[in-house]
């Protein structure tokens, strides 16, 4: 049996990161292969050694520019030859260069329902404008700010004026459709094809 392998990009405590592990965790055919993080004391590294993975840390302070702190993961990405690679809060913003090589095989989650809220501070913003409802966005990653073809959403009724209970009712969301979208590409059930997500 072919593995489908995936890469998880992290920069801090890797909370989405430990849903994927949770969900894949005895799951045949699907593999996280590598965690890399741009930061030492991340805590996703810990959750991650905990379970066994390779871990790499790639920290954007060590290089001199953003090309060449790229081009280290591609180097290690290539090596382990995943086949998606997921960003699980990962703090940096990626070039042409990065995005160009793995185009199609790169998915990241974002806390809106895009394209409504791109950028930081969904929470506050959401409540600020008296939204109805707020969710979660998994799409592929292009050029654009938190752009690229969505491949699913999820959302909820707003119930709360608080920014914290709100941004926990999120992180909910997060862990289930994440692992779920994960597992539709790697099952066939979706696919990024001439920049249009199409499900089976």
């Amino acid at each position: 049996m072919q593995i489908f392998k995936i890469a998880v990009l992290i920069s801090g405590n890797g909370s989405n990161l430990q849903a994927i592990i949770d969900n894949f965790r005895d799951e045949v055919g699907i593999e996280i292969s590598s965690v890399i993080s741009n930061k030492a004391d991340a805590y996703g590294l810990t959750r991650a050694n905990r379970e066994g993975i390779e871990t790499h840390i790639v920290n954007h302070e060590d290089y001199s520019s953003r090309e060449d702190f790229e081009k280290e993961l591609i180097r290690i990405l290539k090596k382990e030859s995943p086949d998606l690679i997921v960003l699980a809060g990962f703090m940096r913003i990626l070039s042409n260069l990065f995005i160009s090589e793995y185009y199609g095989k790169l998915i990241n989650i974002h806390p809106s329902l895009l394209p409504n809220y791109k950028g930081m501070d969904t929470h506050r913003r959401v409540l600020e404008n008296n939204e109805e409802f707020h969710g979660v966005t998994v799409h592929y990653v292009d050029n654009s700010l938190d752009g690229g073809p969505i491949c699913a959403q999820s959302k909820i009724k707003i119930d709360t004026k608080d920014q914290k209970k709100l941004e926990e009712q999120i992180h909910e969301l997060e862990y289930k459709l994440y692992p779920d979208v994960i597992k539709n590409i790697a099952s066939g059930k979706m696919r990024l094809y001439r920049g249009e997500v199409v499900k089976q």
